[in-house]
């Protein structure tokens, strides 16, 4: 009567997929918990489908209870079943009505309903009936077709409005592809009732769930099997609208020269025995590797932080053994305040991800992240947002700083700075929007639109009128190290007619690290007519042999020095001036507030000076108004 050749194999498979899955370890969401109850539903499902079958095709040997309970169990987990496909699929799409109770209950009615009916059946013989011939279909047997397509319906309904919440092809593909699966093995058991065909469609539709969303392997890290930071960002997602959790970073202290010291292959192996370490302390939380040497432990129970930081320390003071290598590393840590973890997940993970680079590297060895330090992230997010406008909207604006001659104390010329707005109309910081930029990847954009309207300047303003002879403009490592930068330099000047002699282009001494590099690009550079000024000498790594090999026309000495020179005047500075005179290099003196400075600089021998004792940065037009 029943074909169970396809039933078998399905089963088999369907086990095999059960016990591998709960071999890894796996967060626990809503989503995994709720694929968990599909995969055991499924598997009773196809077991009672079975096993009724069988009993019907051979009711005269079994007594008339074991027939009603098999076939009502089979049916109670037939609408269990098709439910839950519906209800992962909601989990996915986050349309999850659980905390909302009338939808929470209409949802369920179609499968409620089938439920109590198929309980009542062996008395009001609805769904199924037996009598001595066996097994017969009720009159509302076609109720399981009905429940099923009012899923399979709200299932694609939710999925084309809330598809666009899915960042990912494969996920939007998944839940498409998965529920197409049931609706072709839904008609197929309508036509064809004997072919106990759904359950191998069913499971065609859980191997593409699992593909799509459930392997393990998309939530660990590769060597060492730790929940990664997709993990996190999911589970974060799922537990911060209701239930308040404690977090606690450990960071390994600059961990990529540990690393070039150690090897990859130790440095792993101390990954793996620090993960363990964490997850044998805190056994009642989950522990999550974020890489580079960064672990995050969460927990919902309450955290004492200060005796977390002497606990790990502790271990920390002791060297990681393995295989006879020994591993001696320094941590930093970071704490959460559990009152902050109602707020978004992404808020979290950028706040997160700000924290545990500045652990990695910071002197403090403990990073408390409260309400303070999320306002503050507010700000910076909102400065990449304005960030990112102006540069899309070529909103960029330039200020313009006088440089002045130390001699004549006339100006001679300037330097180009780019400002960006807030929506308010205040100005954003430097120090908050360049390192941003430099972040993200728009510092060529921001530096290409101030060159451009520095160009356009030029070719507006009679600026040898204004008293200027050039105009500095900043090329950011990223820019400078670009090969086609002096084509686009180029073409950029021509588009404005502009000479190459009036604009001097401003590198920092982060450039200079790599040394054949900069004096190649330089030279390439300068044989296209174009000047360089080496900018906030005596912050970074260069030296005067550095120096001397790179075709600089102007040397600017970071403010720093000029500060330290005014609280402490010694013969260091003099004698730097004087040795980069003696080289060809003129000198500009920054950070000149007052006029004490302005002499001081003068006397030690500086060409050029600036800073707010002369100008503040003013805009292009203010510029024009006040040196015209």
């Amino acid at each position: 009567m029943w074909d169970l050749s396809y039933a078998l194999p399905s089963l088999l498979l369907l086990l095999i997929y059960l016990g591998y899955y709960y071999v890894l370890p796996h967060i626990p969401t809503k989503r995994n918990l709720t694929f968990v109850s599909l995969l055991v539903i499924e598997c009773g499902s196809v077991i009672m489908d079975i096993v009724s079958s069988w009993v019907d095709m051979n009711h005269v040997v079994y007594p008339l209870v074991i027939e009603y309970f098999t076939n009502s169990l089979y049916f109670i987990l037939f609408f269990l079943r098709t439910y839950a496909f519906y209800s992962f699929t909601a989990n996915v799409l986050r349309t999850d009505s659980s905390r909302k109770l009338i939808m929470h209950l209409l949802v369920r009615i179609p499968a409620v309903f089938g439920i109590f009916v198929t309980i009542l059946s062996p008395w009001i013989k609805k769904i199924y009936y037996m009598d001595a011939n066996g097994y017969h279909s009720g009159p509302w047997y076609n109720y399981i077709y009905v429940a099923t397509a009012i899923y399979l319906i709200g299932t694609y309904a939710i999925f084309f409005i809330c598809k666009n919440r899915l960042v990912r092809r494969r996920e939007v593909a998944g839940i498409f592809w998965y529920n197409t699966i049931l609706m072709i093995g839904f008609i197929l058991r309508y036509i064809f009732p004997t072919l106990l065909l759904e359950d191998t469609f069913c499971l065609i539709a859980i191997v593409i769930i699992y593909l799509s969303f459930e392997n393990p392997d998309f939530y660990l890290e590769g060597r060492t099997s730790f929940f990664n930071s997709k993990a996190l960002k999911e589970y974060l997602v799922e537990i911060s609208e209701y239930k308040e959790y404690n977090m606690f970073a450990v960071v390994i202290k600059n961990y990529k020269d540990v690393r070039e010291i150690y090897g990859a292959q130790q440095m792993a192996l101390g990954i793996q025995m620090i993960g363990n370490f964490l997850q044998k302390k805190y056994s009642n939380s989950l522990v999550f590797y974020y890489r580079s040497g960064r672990f995050i432990v969460l927990g919902h129970d309450k955290f004492n932080h200060d005796r977390m930081r002497r606990e790990i320390s502790e271990r920390f003071e002791k060297p990681w053994k393995n295989n006879g290598a020994e591993l001696y590393l320094d941590a930093g840590y970071i704490y959460m305040d559990p009152k902050e973890s109602s707020r978004s997940a992404d808020v979290v993970m950028n706040m997160l991800t700000n924290a545990l680079g500045k652990a990695e590297s910071t002197v403090d060895d403990l990073i408390i992240l409260g309400e303070q330090e999320f306002r503050d992230n507010a700000k910076e997010t909102e400065a990449k947002r304005s960030l990112e406008y102006a540069i899309d909207h070529n909103l960029v604006e330039v200020y313009l700083q006088p440089i002045i001659d130390s001699l004549t104390k006339k100006i001679i010329g300037a330097e180009a700075l780019a400002r960006i707005k807030d929506p308010s109309g205040k100005i954003i910081s430097p120090t908050i929007f360049i390192p941003l930029a430099e972040k993200s990847g728009h510092v060529v954009e921001l530096g290409e639109q101030v060159f451009e309207k520095v160009c356009k300047f030029i070719n507006e303003n009679d600026i040898k009128k204004m008293g200027l002879k050039w105009i500095n403009v900043n090329l950011s490592p990223i820019q400078f190290m670009r090969p086609d930068i002096g084509d686009k330099l180029l073409a950029i000047m021509k588009k404005y007619n502009v000479n190459p002699e009036k604009i001097h282009f401003e590198i920092t001494e982060d450039i200079m690290v790599e040394e054949s590099l900069l004096t190649k690009q330089i030279e390439l550079l300068q044989n296209s007519g174009l000047y360089f000024v080496l900018d906030d000498y005596g912050k970074g790594y260069s030296n005067l042999s550095r120096v001397k090999k790179c075709p600089f026309i102007n040397i600017k000495l970071d403010m720093s020095l000029v500060w330290e020179y005014m609280r402490e005047p010694d013969v260091m500075l003099p004698n730097v001036v004087n040795t980069f005179k003696s080289m060809g290099f003129s000198i500009t003196a920054e950070g000149i507030e007052d006029e004490k400075m302005d002499e001081a600089m003068s006397k030690v021998g500086c060409d050029y000076l600036q800073g707010f004792y002369f100008s503040k940065p003013i805009t292009m037009d203010e510029f024009v108004a006040k040196y015209s």
